[in-house]
């Protein structure tokens, strides 16, 4: 089975698209950072700020279920998906086509 180019995915997908897609309204915005309601553990409180993610390095963190990582985890971590079934379904759903790994091909001697 051929494997899919994570590092291509993750520099194709930003975890703002990610967000979008989740639905994801921030109560606040501090430079690159945005904060806001959990997407994963679901917080009670609209208005609450213990989720993080970083717009630059697209990266994540919610300091209260303790969940972190890059915008893949995030969209897996949502879903319950693995990474490659996130980085297939986000691909599809933005209209990315899906960056397939590369080998060389065996030489014959």
């Amino acid at each position: 089975m051929p494997e899919i180019d994570f590092q291509q995915v993750r520099s194709q997908i930003t975890i703002e698209q990610v967000l979008d897609l989740l639905g994801f309204i921030p109560t606040a915005r501090v430079g690159v950072r945005l904060r806001g309601p959990c997407p994963i553990h679901g917080s009670r409180f609209a208005r609450s700020r213990v989720f993080s993610a970083n717009l630059v390095h697209n990266r994540y963190r919610c300091f209260k279920c303790d969940s972190a990582g890059t915008q893949l985890g995030l969209w897996a971590a949502v879903h319950g998906l693995s990474i490659h079934a996130a980085a297939k379904d986000l691909c599809r759903r933005l209209s990315i086509p899906i960056p397939w790994r590369n080998y060389p091909s065996p030489t014959s001697t």
